[in-house]
């Protein structure tokens, strides 16, 4: 606990929304302030479904900058997570992956970043628990905030409806974690501030998921597999199996218009053969599903630019899918979210919660991981009939062709891939790609053609058949 607990200066502050990211945020706030969680909803007990959640049904992988930056938030979790079902598969070893430039990647024996799989309904459970254990985090129920509370040069807290009625929070700061639904761009234009600038790219996605009883002995140790879209191919029909907890596969099929999978649960398996490649379609014809399907199109990448804001209030400011929501199957939110929260901490560390000046730092450096993981979903999203009112610019053409580049020398020389990988796995910046080390690779390197690696080997074909 913080020494300044229990005395007159402890500062306040109020978290607008109690998913991972609003959780994560609280557990930061509350060594600074006595921190009160706003939830519109109901949170569950235990690890069942969230309202308001439609994403949860479907895949979720937090890559290794992901995991790292959750454990450094909360020490032990991943431990925890583990002792509950999650998986922590190796990258590349345990990921078999088709890259949408159509070549798979090689696997290893070493592998440097290890991810984690599991339900997002275990995931937020487990941090859930942990973070309300905190006696200085209070979370209110049922309260739907109405407004925020000052004018354009400071927010001072928040008007929220609960219980039928209406009140008024003081805080010396308001952290919006809302999701992708959140309301910051009209509360801000409320407190007399210009609209914020937003760019959407829609690659138009569906998703279909369903659950499947792992089958064969592949419950433990089976890889992930991944058959990434190709932009070029139009519609782009992609699709992953995500080994979870319970011994069961979540596996979440995708495609863009004119080609997404319907709710059909008859259809799913014939539209997991038609993918670019069938072997996920060839291991779901031997396993035995437990749900149906269900699906979403709510995929868009949406970027809000409140970093770049002419005014910015102090004592506000905005984390995770509030700031920017991607199309899930590049599987970057999570990250991003938990490396935005690693910043505010940074910020939070050097500045007073009050200081002038500390809201706008924290919007700053939280926009940066955000931008990684925005470069990284709409480099390949923009290039779909229709994503976008703005065509891709000729900067966005040039590095997606480098990127295509960069994952066929991956797939030729071991340091190439390890480059990629820190970059895919959000442990460096897409910036790193443009070193004169990998430059040299891709445009210096042995032209020879890319070795490709069987999609599965003998042994875990055998593990998947009954």
């Amino acid at each position: 606990m913080s020494s300044s607990a229990g005395t007159a200066s402890r500062r306040t502050a109020v978290v607008i929304g109690g998913g991972m990211t609003g959780m994560l945020a609280a557990t930061v706030l509350a060594d600074f302030a006595d921190v009160r969680i706003i939830e519109r909803d109901v949170l569950p007990e235990g690890a069942q479904p969230r309202k308001g959640l439609p994403q949860a049904r479907h895949a979720h992988v937090l890559w290794s900058g992901g995991v790292k930056a959750l454990d450094d938030l909360l020490p032990g979790i991943i431990e925890q997570l583990v002792a509950r079902g999650a998986h922590t598969p190796r990258i590349m070893t345990d990921l078999v992956s088709k890259a949408p430039s159509g070549q798979w990647f090689r696997r290893f024996n070493h592998a440097r970043h290890t991810s984690l799989l599991c339900s997002r309904d275990l995931l937020d459970a487990v941090i859930r628990d942990k973070v309300l254990q905190d006696e200085r985090i209070t979370l209110l129920q049922r309260s739907e905030l109405l407004a925020l509370q000052g004018d354009g040069d400071r927010v001072t807290g928040v008007r929220i409806r609960a219980d039928r009625s209406e009140q008024s929070i003081p805080a010396d700061m308001v952290i919006d974690a809302s999701g992708r639904a959140s309301r910051a761009p009209a509360w801000l234009q409320d407190l007399g501030l210009p609209p914020i600038r937003e760019r959407t790219v829609d690659a138009g996605i569906g998703y279909a998921s369903r659950i499947y009883r792992a089958p064969g002995s592949t419950a433990e140790g089976f890889p992930i597999v991944n058959v990434q879209a190709d932009p070029r191919r139009v519609p782009g029909r992609g699709g992953i199996i995500t080994p979870v907890e319970g011994g069961r596969w979540l596996v979440t099929l995708s495609g863009t218009r004119g080609g997404q999978p319907s709710s059909d649960n008859d259809a799913f398996l014939s539209f997991a053969l038609s993918l670019p490649h069938p072997v996920i379609g060839e291991l779901l014809a031997g396993a035995e599903p437990e749900t149906d399907v269900v699906t979403t199109h709510s995929t868009a990448n949406k970027r809000r630019y409140y970093e770049k804001a002419v005014r910015w209030p102090d004592g506000f400011a905005v984390l995770g899918d509030a700031l920017a929501g991607y199309n899930p199957v590049y599987g970057h939110g999570l990250s991003a979210a938990a490396q935005s929260v690693i910043a505010l901490r940074h910020i939070l560390q050097r500045h007073d919660v009050h200081a002038p000046g500390t809201a706008r730092r924290i919007q700053r450096a939280a926009a940066r991981p955000v931008e990684n993981a925005w470069s990284l979903a709409v480099g390949q999203d923009v290039f779909y009939p229709g994503a976008s009112d703005q065509p891709p610019t000729r900067l966005e053409k040039a590095l997606a062709a480098f990127v295509d580049k960069a994952v066929d020398a991956g797939s030729r020389n071991p340091y190439a891939l390890r480059i990629l990988l820190d970059v895919m796995s959000m442990e460096s910046p897409p910036a790193r790609l443009l070193m004169p080390d990998m430059l040299a690779l891709v445009y210096l390197g042995r032209k020879r053609p890319s070795l490709v690696a069987p999609p599965l080997t003998e042994d875990e074909r055998k593990a998947a058949t009954p």
